[in-house]
């Protein structure tokens, strides 16, 4: 390869756009992910090569998107011994690994619609609890309100080795679908890589989850009602 393609590689490749509203100025910050809240925040891992980001949701159970287990070339969900759960991970480090003996997906979930469902959304259960150290986020009940402030953290694609947040961002409004599903869009900057990451409101001095990080889009993102995950 000569130096000219070598040129025109590096520069297709470092121009690439990547959905999520991440905008000129970004404001994603690198977090410290063994403190609260970013500690209960994971990184799921597949044996297949994909990931996802997640968020401990009870001692030995992560709360993620369910299109982050599908696999499009045997149309079928990955089995719970291809998935892998990491907590406190930095830069090919890692504070806990655990590995996932059962999956619950949303009733009706179909990994092969494009569109937003509102099944979308998985629950792992864990070989070993992690320990208490590391206190579970709780789910909200309730849908946030246009205008509630946000924080989200996840393993973006484009920052792969550090836990990257936006903490000061908004629900934009509700949005429901056919299926009975509802979301929410919102502005928080976050691109591939942080599907089913947690949307985190302040609910006196703790932080709850809103939602699930299920779509990047240019000018929105796209969260599912956390409630929509029962349990």
């Amino acid at each position: 390869m000569n130096a000219c393609v070598r040129a025109l590689l590096a520069t297709a490749i470092f121009t690439v756009i990547l959905p999520g509203s991440l905008g000129a100025a970004d404001p994603r910050l690198t977090v410290d992910p063994n403190i609260p809240p970013w500690n209960a925040i994971a990184k799921v891992q597949t044996n297949i090569g994909s990931r996802c980001t997640g968020a401990l949701i009870a001692p030995a159970m992560v709360l993620t998107a369910a299109h982050c287990l599908y696999n499009r070339r045997t149309g079928a969900l990955l089995q719970p011994v291809s998935l892998h759960v990491l907590l406190g991970y930095q830069r090919g480090a890692y504070r806990w690994h655990r590995l996932v003996v059962r999956v619950t997906v949303g009733r009706g979930f179909d990994g092969d619609k494009a569109r937003p469902q509102g099944a979308d959304w998985a629950r792992l259960e864990l070989a070993e609890p992690i320990p208490a150290a590391v206190p579970p986020l709780p789910v909200s009940r309730d849908a946030p309100a246009p205008g509630t402030s946000l924080a989200l953290a996840g393993y973006n694609q484009d920052r792969a080795q550090l836990l990257v947040a936006a903490p000061d961002c908004h629900v934009i409004g509700t949005v429901k679908y056919s299926d009975g599903g509802v979301f929410f869009t919102h502005d928080c900057p976050a691109t591939l890589g942080t599907s089913g990451a947690p949307l985190l409101a302040r609910h006196g001095d703790s932080w709850e989850i809103v939602g699930i990080n299920i779509a990047a889009g240019r000018a929105a993102n796209l969260a599912l009602m956390a409630a929509a995950a029962g349990g």
